[in-house]
């Protein structure tokens, strides 16, 4: 199956933010702070607005007396209201890169170098650029008592006092280390007013959610908003959110009644747009000596950065409620602290929360495994959840849901990953790799992911004269196939080809309402809306061939020609033409919008296997084989599902061995290029085997569909921690840290 998506990609006609122009359009710069923590004494700006081509330039004091914060979209909670951002930093700035000022002129070049003309005095403040000085300092802000903003607390089957009454024990910390999202297309708008509308270009994934915020923040009628959607290079949960900039350029497109665009660079990106990870976890687990575990006991600490965004709490409670994973655990005690500090805030980025609870679960069972000496499969096998098992709650709450895994086989997807990885024969292959002088090995991670989270979609199909159908939906698109998706459904059930359904998607003036995709919701829920108006539609048409006598009496059995449609029993295809006049006569609207609600998550699920080659010499890693056995319950197209996972292995294997954002102790950004930022690569990426099953579909969507979009990157950290540490023999408290660096597995093997 083609994807819709690629023509316009691969010919080059796609057009992407950057690409748009606009008749006298304008181009914006936002002035940053260079201080991690800073009062702000004040901001010249008379030089800036003197210079030729300059037409405005803005600080705090020039926007509304009664502008709010920027709210969260999801896991708000009433106490982090006080630590919400606003477009441009007020008194102090908080991190390096925050917005101080925006300089609009008739270019980008002079734009640049009146924001270089801004003259900003600071008053340097204390920086509380880690966890331990941000608890010890005094609160970012004046309506907090510490720094410490949340605290959810979980407990059960005795806690703390089970795990030490079992008869093994064990004590790790772990740490995760702060990294993000790095799309080849940085963030960027074009806002082009007329009169009292904007119609706003590049917002993506959320746009309705946008569209709202920005009508709220500008106080103007919803209506008076249009949100379009570009080609966009690269989402993976950091892009589409609402950003400062979401509410600065459309204000200064209004204030100035002219097209303003503006892009972000790749220095802003790495200072500015969300990043994602950073959390420490003290473990403690109980077990007895079969490797059967008893109790686990977690204090989850999580460096949120200086502000909380749109996506409140929602990494760090995802860590906590996706943490258990797909084990048996008798006991919980499990206690996540988020701590504001002066550095960029934190968002979601691919498998959020997912990424850091898996690597913390699975490298805990193999150095269990280690302590006892036994087959890390083994240790697994022993406490996985059964079918018979399933559906199974562990207890805790995720974006507001219930954690009740719904359906699968695990034991099965793990049996499947040994037998891919040939996890038989390592001895052997690890004994022909020391002939050589290296140091060969093989590691295992189990995934547990959470997909399509409601609460609604709708899907709006229409058909046409010319017999195709027109699609409208509330998902975006950022790579994942949604056109070629919901073309598939549709297509498959009113019996027709794909290439005569249209799908439109990201224009608020096309589509009347949407939650967007985020969180592998897309197939899930625009997906199960989409087959539900199909069905719908499909009763309609036969309905009307049925009254006139063409047809089956007692079902809905038609196909979609090129040239008509066919009724089961009947040679003749009856035109598109014929059966639209039919239908108005009869009073039946061949234009059918139906809602897809859901109160309940999947849970798709799988296994990774990695097995690595190092040289001892160096601490250098070549992966030799990467493979991933998943199960999303039912694919509709099997070579996207694989193109997903692929994807986010990729990313993964960046956040297990490559990126970094480092700070020093004043806040600076000591990564702040991608001269030290590091990427994987085509050296670095090995070909990744990928076996998609279908063992266990959903039952809460009439497809039996589960998301695919970031079991990928979930596993890799562990599973190549785990192969690591079984190459060089490491004890079982070794390589609990993210990055994975050379230096790192130099120490252990020496």
């Amino acid at each position: 199956m083609r994807r819709q998506e690629d023509p316009p990609l691969l010919r080059g006609t796609a057009r992407f933010v950057a690409d748009l122009q606009a008749p006298g359009m304008l181009e914006a710069v936002i002035v940053r702070s260079i201080h991690g923590h800073a009062r702000i004494d004040a901001i010249d700006c008379a030089a800036a607005r003197a210079m030729p081509g300059v037409r405005a330039v803005i600080v705090a004091r020039d926007l509304p007396a009664d502008l709010d914060p920027i709210a969260m979209r999801l896991s708000p909670a009433p106490e982090l209201a006080e630590a919400l951002q606003y477009p441009l930093a007020q008194e102090r700035v908080r991190y390096v890169g925050e917005p101080l000022a925006v300089v609009v002129a008739s270019s980008r070049y002079l734009a640049e170098d009146a924001a270089w003309a801004v003259r900003v005095r600071y008053t340097p403040l204390e920086t509380m650029a880690s966890l331990s000085t941000a608890l010890a300092g005094a609160p970012l802000f004046d309506g907090l008592d510490s720094n410490q903003v949340y605290l959810r607390t979980h407990q059960k089957g005795g806690g703390n006092a089970a795990v030490a009454a079992s008869p093994r024990r064990l004590k790790m910390t772990f740490s995760i280390q702060r990294h993000t999202g790095m799309p080849l297309e940085t963030r960027g708008l074009l806002v082009v007013p007329d009169g009292d509308r904007l119609t706003v270009y590049g917002s993506t994934k959320v746009v309705f959610f946008n569209r709202r915020i920005l009508s709220h923040l500008l106080k103007v009628p919803v209506a008076s908003l249009r949100f379009v959607e570009t080609a966009v290079g690269g989402g993976f949960g950091i892009r589409g959110e609402f950003y400062p900039e979401d509410f600065l350029i459309p204000y200064l497109a209004r204030l100035l009644q002219a097209p303003v665009r503006w892009i972000e660079d790749r220095v802003e990106h790495l200072q500015a747009a969300n990043h994602s990870r950073e959390q420490w976890h003290e473990v403690e687990v109980g077990f007895d000596e079969t490797g059967q575990v008893m109790a686990l006991a977690d204090d989850i600490w999580v460096d949120n950065g200086a502000y909380i965004r749109t996506h409140g709490v929602t990494v760090p409670e995802l860590t906590q409620a996706m943490l258990p994973g797909p084990y048996v655990w008798p006991a919980l005690d499990s206690r996540l602290h988020v701590v504001l500090t002066n550095k960029t805030p934190i968002g979601t980025y691919r498998a959020p929360g997912r990424f850091e609870g898996t690597f913390v679960r699975e490298r805990l069972l193999d150095a269990i495994a280690a302590s006892l000496h036994l087959d890390p499969l083994t240790v697994r096998r022993r406490n996985l959840l059964q079918p018979e098992q399933l559906p199974y709650s562990n207890g805790l709450l995720a974006l507001g849901q219930e954690v009740k895994l719904d359906s699968g086989d695990y034991p099965a997807a793990l049996n499947r990953a040994a037998e891919l990885m040939q996890a038989a024969e390592i001895g052997e292959r690890k004994r022909l790799a020391r002939r050589s002088g290296r140091l060969r090995g093989l590691g295992f991670a189990f995934v547990v992911e959470k997909s399509g989270l409601g609460p609604w979609e709708d899907s709006r199909l229409v058909l046409h004269a010319d017999g195709t159908v027109t699609g409208f939906t509330g998902l975006a698109d950022l790579g994942q196939g949604t056109k070629t998706l919901l073309a598939r459904v549709v297509a498959d059930c009113l019996g027709m080809a794909m290439e005569r359904v249209r799908v439109v998607y990201g224009d608020t003036d096309q589509v009347a309402e949407g939650f967007g995709t985020f969180a592998s919701r897309g197939t899930v829920m625009g997906g199960s809306a989409a087959y539900l108006a199909a069905v719908e539609l499909r009763r309609r048409v036969s309905a009307v061939l049925r009254s006139d006598g063409i047809g089956c009496p007692d079902r809905d059995d038609i196909t979609m020609t090129p040239s008509g449609i066919v009724a089961s029993g009947v040679a003749r295809p009856v035109p598109y033409g014929e059966v639209l006049r039919r239908a108005e006569l009869q009073g039946v609207a061949l234009d059918v919008t139906e809602r897809f609600q859901a109160t309940a998550m999947t849970y798709p699920y799988g296994a990774h296997g990695c097995e690595v080659d190092i040289d001892p010499g160096t601490g250098g890693v070549s992966i030799v084989r990467y493979g991933v056995v998943y199960d999303v319950g039912r694919a509709i197209n099997r070579e996207l599902v694989v193109d997903q996972i692929v994807g986010g292995v990729a990313q993964g294997l960046g956040g297990a061995m490559l990126e970094e954002l480092a700070y020093d102790s004043h806040g600076q950004l000591q990564t702040g290029t991608l001269l030290d930022y590091l990427l994987p690569g085509a050296c670095e990426v090995p070909e990744i085997e990928v076996v998609v099953t279908e063992n266990a579909p959903a039952p809460s969507n009439p497809l039996g569909v589960k998301g695919a979009g970031e079991g990928g990157a979930a596993g890799v950290a562990p599973a190549l921690a785990n192969a690591v540490a079984d190459a060089v023999g490491a004890p079982p408290e070794a390589f609990a840290a993210l990055p994975i660096r050379p230096q790192e597995i130099l120490r252990w093997i020496r």
